[in-house]
């Protein structure tokens, strides 16, 4: 197998992404700008669960699409995600990738109106904490933590530190790059990281370590998604059917050992630096959402309302809703079955399974 590079996805959040989204809000396009239009742009950045996009462009699959509702649909890649983020926030993209606490604390908290168009899958295992020496959570007390500050890998301690009782405040929080950080704990200094794949598989392999608290363990909480400016979307629903329906048409075939899905596997191994070995171990810490049926069942279920729930209380003790937000309920957040979070005079964020319904129906 060869060696894989480090994903782009979560990394340079070391500042509050609600600050970031309010200073692209000064070259913002207005929201009532958005109108029918025939020609639209999706970013995304490397990570297992996005990099399918690269896939869906040079297939010839988004093409494909795009000519059944008569519209273009050019993907780029930016290698900085959050800037890829800050670049739809400031209306140069239709939509982009990200995460759901990012998609919450960048855009939604910044002030654009946002659609989770594609849930695609949730970490399950790519994100942990290692420690080395212990294999005893509780032993983090009076320690210092290397991982990247506000990012899920912070989020991903709360919840561990919570399962044992503890708090951040038990612990000292070292904000230290993805970059640096298999070199960091290859040190005798540091003893405890958290990250995520596939920079998590390497510290694993360094004498003394021990994975004691993973993605696996809060289900749901860590969500990839693809989302689109909710304005966009309403004026133009060919976007949305064009981009669920390449999504999960390859998503049919890249989960089958059938050639094709073979095939796909291996051209995205190589492109994001490994083989095709190499990327299914990264979709082996993932839950895969292959049908969007099994998308629809997870986003409409309890578990997702809590987990939803729980990444905005995050999001708020963190300061990423901004300086105007009192309380967690700041922005809104939309949710299946009627469901909401927040302020529902000021809903931002919105989990529509409209278009997800109808790949599931056969109706795209």
């Amino acid at each position: 197998m060869k060696k894989s590079v480090p994903f782009a996805r979560r990394f340079k959040q070391v500042v509050s992404g609600a600050l970031i989204a309010l200073a692209a809000s000064t070259v913002m396009v207005p929201v009532a700008s958005a109108e029918e239009k025939d020609s639209f742009k999706l970013a995304w950045s490397i990570y297992a669960g996005w990099i399918p996009w690269k896939y869906i462009d040079e297939s010839g699959l988004m093409k494909k699409w795009a000519d059944k509702y008569g519209i273009e649909v050019e993907i780029v890649q930016i290698n900085d995600y959050i800037e890829s983020i800050n670049q739809y926030s400031a209306g140069q993209f239709d939509g982009v990738v990200a995460t759901s606490m990012d998609a919450l604390s960048i855009p939604a908290a910044g002030g654009v109106d946002t659609t989770a168009l594609i849930v695609g899958d949730y970490s399950n295992g790519n994100d942990g904490i290692v420690m080395k020496g212990s294999s005893d959570l509780k032993d983090l007390k009076g320690e210092q933590v290397n991982l990247v500050e506000l990012s899920v890998s912070h989020y991903l301690l709360a919840r561990a530190l919570d399962s044992v009782g503890m708090t951040e405040s038990d612990v000292t929080v070292v904000n230290t790059s993805d970059a640096d950080m298999v070199a960091a704990f290859n040190t005798p200094e540091v003893k405890n990281v958290v990250t995520w794949n596939p920079l998590l598989d390497e510290v694993l392999t360094m004498p003394g370590a021990n994975r004691v608290f993973d993605s696996s363990q809060i289900p749901g909480h860590i969500k990839d998604l693809t989302i689109v400016n909710t304005q966009t979307l309403k004026d133009n629903p060919a976007l949305g059917k064009a981009l669920v329906g390449a999504w999960f048409e390859l998503m049919a075939e890249m989960g089958t050992d059938s050639e094709a899905g073979q095939k796909a596997r291996a051209a995205l191994g190589e492109a994001s630096g490994t083989d095709q070995a190499g990327y299914e171990a990264q979709l082996a810490g993932m839950k895969m959402f292959w049908q969007p049926a099994d998308a629809l069942t997870f986003i409409r279920s309890a578990e997702a309302v809590e987990a939803m729930d729980s990444v905005r209380q995050f999001s708020f003790e963190k300061g990423l809703l901004g300086e105007g937000a009192d309380s967690a309920d700041f922005v809104g957040i939309s949710l299946p079955n009627d469901k909401a979070l927040g302020d529902t005079g000021n809903i931002k964020l919105r989990f529509d399974t409209e278009y997800m319904q109808m790949a599931a129906d056969g109706a795209l």
